[in-house]
């Protein structure tokens, strides 16, 4: 089993990679069959999530609030406020968990992001349009 800091560096990359829509160094993090829920773009594998997420994003800026792991360090959870400027300008803000599970090797194989789409959604949904 991997050790507990590994993972949690896993997760403070990806952090990191996603803040600065790192989409080479963020998509090597995750295993090939990586899939990410999303409450706006739905059921999707890791790298065509993170090219149409990175298409969306002018800027992002997260601020870290905690992060969590189980005790056989198979999955964890990140708390952090995500800043988010969409391609068209608009500017939302929320708070964000993202769930983890990582495989023996310490890629992520699944990513469960949870929010409240409420202010996020109409501004996603007019810039989609």
């Amino acid at each position: 089993m991997l050790e507990h800091k590994t993972n949690k560096e896993n997760i403070r990359k990806y952090l990191r990679c996603l803040e600065r829509s790192d989409y080479e160094n963020l998509i090597g993090l995750f295993a090939s069959s990586a899939i990410i829920h999303s409450p706006l773009y739905g059921e999707v594998e890791a790298k065509n999530f993170y090219k149409d997420l990175f298409k969306d994003t002018t800027k992002s800026t997260i601020s870290l609030k905690d992060i969590f792991m189980n005790e056989d360090e198979s999955k964890g959870a990140v708390n952090f406020l995500y800043d988010w400027v969409l391609a068209d300008g608009s500017r939302v803000s929320f708070n964000c968990v993202d769930i983890f599970k990582f495989s023996s090797e310490g890629k992520i194989k699944e990513l469960t992001i949870i929010y409240d789409t409420s202010q996020t959604r109409p501004k996603f949904d007019k810039m989609k349009s």
